[in-house]
């Protein structure tokens, strides 16, 4: 079967009832991004950090996938399908997507302060005192502002091969996740599904104007013919 990439964004959970990363005014949930996604705001204030991540954590319980994940998911029936994306959430995974590589991180994984290999599962809460097997305090396994995407190699490696790849949920502007495209194969055909595009359509890119539940199926479709 030929290989179908997915590069994913926060458009595609909004539709489950998750908050896109940063809003207009650059807040995420009201915080300051760098007070809960830096190094520098987890040194200065763990629990505070601790807290904000328990409840994106706890939120998961509350949401499905919606039809974006499902209808990825159902593309592994006639395609090698990779899903690489920028969310921490894993609605793609319970969906049914095999394959899943997670470039920001996991909320429902917690690691080693001191070491970002010493990774765990983690469903519930991660408290002040809670330790890795290292000794040193747990902290959520998301990659912070400042932090190695260290799953960017991997990445694009299955970029390189792509037969096909699709886009949808992120607007490709945040780096270093926005360069992945540019690792297709000049020859592969890009689908960009997103409800206010900054690109047109223009040779092998096919832009569609719409949000994912809808965009999704309507690529689907035309990967049919």
């Amino acid at each position: 079967m030929k290989n179908l990439v997915v590069l994913s964004g926060a458009g595609v959970s909004a539709e489950s009832g998750i908050s896109t990363f940063r809003d207009a005014g650059g807040l995420w949930e009201g915080h300051d991004i760098m007070e809960v996604a830096s190094p520098e705001g987890f040194a200065a204030n763990p629990r505070l950090v601790l807290d904000f991540y328990n409840k994106r954590r706890a939120q998961l319980h509350q949401v499905q996938p919606n039809e974006a994940h499902f209808c990825i998911a159902g593309l592994e029936r006639n395609y090698q399908v990779q899903v690489i994306t920028q969310n921490v959430d894993d609605l793609h995974e319970r969906a049914g997507s095999s394959h899943v590589i997670h470039l920001h991180g996991e909320l429902r994984k917690a690691r080693s302060s001191n070491n970002r290999y010493e990774i765990q599962d983690c469903l519930g809460d991660i408290n002040l005192g809670d330790l890795s097997a290292d000794g040193s305090q747990l902290r959520p396994h998301i990659i912070w502002f400042g932090e190695e995407v260290a799953a960017m190699d991997e990445a694009i490696e299955i970029v390189s091969k792509a037969d096909v790849l699709l886009i949808v949920g992120t607007s490709m502007q945040v780096y270093p996740a926005a360069g992945l495209k540019d690792f297709a194969p000049s020859t592969t055909p890009i689908y960009f599904v997103d409800p206010a595009p900054s690109l047109d359509s223009h040779g092998r890119l096919h832009v569609i104007k719409e949000k994912a539940g809808k965009g999704v199926p309507m690529v689907a479709d035309l990967l049919s013919f």
